[in-house]
């Protein structure tokens, strides 16, 4: 996401860097705690992240709203936590091979043709579709791209949409995984699993403030089933 025109005191970048270090330091003591009670783990995550848009200067919530500010949240589902394997997307083999499954090993994300997701703003970021993760729920197994930000600060990207947008959340969907903000529950790198767990999902600070412009959800991570985990507006 990109932040407004305006800047936020005499120190934007030094603020907007705090930001992100609270951000990352809420997802680690996520991360440290959730194996053993991610319940607990959710909990802590909502009340550190009500503070920060209640009380940081880099919070999307514009200030004269910040005060009052209360985050909405669906009760704790732990039927939405999962451990997914992430297909990694793979170089093909050459001209006219025929298709077969998703290669466990491709070339560097860096290495992959670039796609522009839409912003908020009408402009567009480039990105690179480096695989995909199948979340087993409960009416059936639904599948999610997952992308690298190509430029900016990198960092692994997955965003989605559900049938809760545009009434209990915002219309453009809502993150899952945001590793350049810190934005990150977990995972293993040795087996290629990640934590995906929809009770954190959250917007983008374009959700608070049309003045942000924050990348949107391409129409392959559309659900078609209603999402009721994680952070709400309504």
């Amino acid at each position: 996401m990109t932040q407004p025109d305006d800047t936020q005191g005499s120190e934007p970048h030094l603020t907007l860097a705090d930001w992100r270090r609270q951000i990352a330091d809420l997802y680690a003591a996520v991360r440290e705690h959730s194996d053993l009670d991610p319940e607990a783990a959710w909990g802590q995550w909502c009340l550190g992240r009500e503070q920060l848009y209640r009380d940081h200067p880099q919070s999307p919530v514009p200030a004269a709203s910040r005060a009052a500010f209360r985050s909405l949240y669906w009760p704790y589902d732990p039927a939405m936590r999962f451990e997914v394997t992430v297909q990694l997307v793979g170089a093909p083999a050459g001209p006219g091979a025929p298709e077969g499954p998703r290669a466990p090993e491709g070339p560097s994300p860096l290495a992959r043709p670039l796609l522009a997701l839409p912003m908020g703003n009408g402009a567009a970021l480039d990105f690179t579709r480096i695989g995909e993760i199948e979340i087993p729920f409960a009416v059936g197994i639904r599948s999610l791209s997952l992308y690298w930000i190509a430029g900016y600060a990198g960092g692994l990207f997955l965003p989605f949409c559900d049938s809760t947008n545009g009434t209990a959340t915002y219309g453009a969907g809502r993150y899952l995984l945001d590793t350049a903000k810190g934005a990150d529950p977990g995972g293993d790198v040795a087996s290629g699993h990640l934590t995906v767990d929809f009770n954190f999902a959250f917007h983008p600070s374009c959700a608070f403030d049309p003045a942000w412009s924050c990348p949107l959800a391409p129409p392959e991570n559309r659900l078609d089933l209603a999402i009721e985990a994680g952070e709400r507006l309504r």
